[in-house]
């Protein structure tokens, strides 16, 4: 059966009657949660790079996706009287500024370090985790620092900031990129390189589930993690922020970190 087609001024007419009944748009149509323009409505969509524990991940008993990051978007959620909808993205996406560009998401809270590059691409709500990059190694390797490197395999994240300081830093080393954590951690029980860099915050999460291995040393790179909106989207900015400044102030910030760090936050 052949397509059929109607000419622009024929589509045009119809659109312009069709706005008293239901409304006529040439983009798909958004959601809204008071004064806030979402991708759908009733949903806030976070983009976000899995595993990444204990910031986001799946547990494996419930199936369900949980972490430091996904309670924080709840409180947001909370606020817009919607819930939360997380979707799983590779990180290089994220970083790239394409899900928003594309409607994928509202926002990315994905342990994601706030770079003068990125905020070229998309917003960052204000500051809500300290981090630096750290160095983990099967105790025993001697490997404290990144010159015993020097003709050795190290593992990388990419489109992260640790993949760009071992880039910087690691002469000599030779530099495996894998798309997530998972499989870099993979990587390094299997031998496939002899250590791997990436933020301090879970690395200590992940060794203390394989006491084989160590974070044997850290690098002050002064991060601080934000979560990245679509540029302009002023409103939801805003409400992010509030919720994060609320939070802090009233002591659910403090009472997350230490679920899912075991500690109280410092000066976060």
């Amino acid at each position: 059966m052949p397509t059929r087609t109607i000419s622009l001024p024929l589509a045009a007419a119809i659109c312009s009657a069709a706005l008293v009944l239901a409304g006529c748009s040439s983009t798909e149509s958004q959601g809204k949660s008071g004064d806030v323009s979402l991708v759908e409505d009733g949903k806030l969509l976070n983009c976000t790079g899995l595993p990444y524990e204990p910031f986001e991940y799946k547990d494996k008993k419930t199936k369900k996706i949980v972490g430091f990051d996904i309670d924080l978007v709840d409180l947001v959620a909370k606020k817009l009287k919607v819930k939360q909808e997380v979707v799983d993205t590779p990180f290089e996406g994220i970083e790239s500024g394409e899900v928003y560009t594309a409607g994928k998401c509202d926002l990315s809270a994905a342990g994601m370090t706030i770079t003068p590059e990125r905020k070229e691409k998309f917003d960052f709500s204000a500051p809500y985790f300290e981090a630096t990059q750290a160095l983990v190694t099967k105790k025993g390797s001697g490997i404290d620092s990144l010159a015993p490197l020097k003709g050795k395999k190290l593992g990388v994240q990419q489109d992260t900031t640790g993949q760009k300081y071992a880039r910087d830093k690691a002469k000599g080393a030779t530099l495996i990129d894998y798309e997530d954590l998972g499989l870099m951690l993979t990587g390094l029980e299997t031998g496939e390189v002899q250590a791997a860099i990436n933020d301090n915050g879970v690395l200590y999460d992940w060794v203390k589930a394989n006491p084989k291995y160590e974070v044997s040393t850290e690098f002050d790179t002064g991060e601080q993690y934000g979560i990245g909106l679509k540029k302009g989207n002023k409103e939801l900015r805003k409400v992010v922020n509030d919720v994060l400044s609320d939070a802090k102030a009233d002591g659910t910030y403090d009472k997350i970190y230490k679920k899912w760090f075991g500690e109280e936050a410092n000066a976060q």
